[in-house]
């Protein structure tokens, strides 16, 4: 996300990293855990919206969809890589299911937003639904019906193949934890949950 001048200061000083490829454990009835990846423009308010769902085990910040190896964020966030920024969760599908998560995703975003979301502009932060198989691609377009039904306007929000996932550098991973008073003062200056409020409801 393209942050206020005064984050951009506190981050440039965090020891950034390089992205690494980062493959999530599938699902198995021995772990009782499957993945996902989703795009709702910035990760830091993505990460904090998952945390929050029941059965949401962990979620981590990263890259996905594009063709540079080890992407980093500086790269990612001035476009032209092909990635988008987004976040892999990990789930119980016992206690909550992909159909569940990619409704949640429609809800905290906005969906007829193709061109990026909220302040952050650009292909690399457009919505995006995540899918590994044909079931869950069904799933995602069912949800993706759903929100243009209740909204009565075409939803923007793309549905692609899930490719490589590229963990985003340390200081990016639970952001809204470790800075809640940038966090915060970022996600009210981008207008995000205003823009969800006005669409939503």
């Amino acid at each position: 996300m393209r942050t206020p001048t005064v984050i951009l200061a506190v981050v440039g000083i965090a020891a950034c990293s390089a992205a690494t490829p980062d493959q999530a454990p599938a699902q198995t009835p021995q772990n009782r855990q499957a993945n996902m990846v989703i795009a709702t423009g910035c990760f830091w308010c993505t990460e904090s919206d998952f945390d929050k769902v029941p059965g949401v085990l962990a979620t981590t910040s990263g890259y996905i969809g594009g063709n540079t190896a080890n992407p980093t964020y500086e790269q990612v966030s001035a476009g032209g890589t092909g990635h988008i920024e987004a976040v892999r969760v990990i789930y119980d599908p016992s206690r909550v299911s992909y159909a569940t998560l990619a409704r949640h995703a429609l809800r905290t975003s906005d969906p007829t937003d193709g061109g990026g979301q909220f302040c952050d502009r650009g292909d690399q932060y457009r919505p995006a639904i995540f899918f590994g198989d044909a079931s869950e691609r069904k799933t995602a377009v069912a949800a993706t019906a759903e929100a243009a039904k209740a909204l009565g306007k075409p939803i923007a929000t793309d549905i692609l193949p899930r490719t490589r996932f590229f963990s985003a550098e340390g200081y990016h991973q639970n952001y809204y934890t470790k800075n809640p008073l940038r966090y915060r003062y970022y996600r009210l200056s981008c207008g995000r949950d205003a823009r969800i409020k006005e669409l939503w409801g």
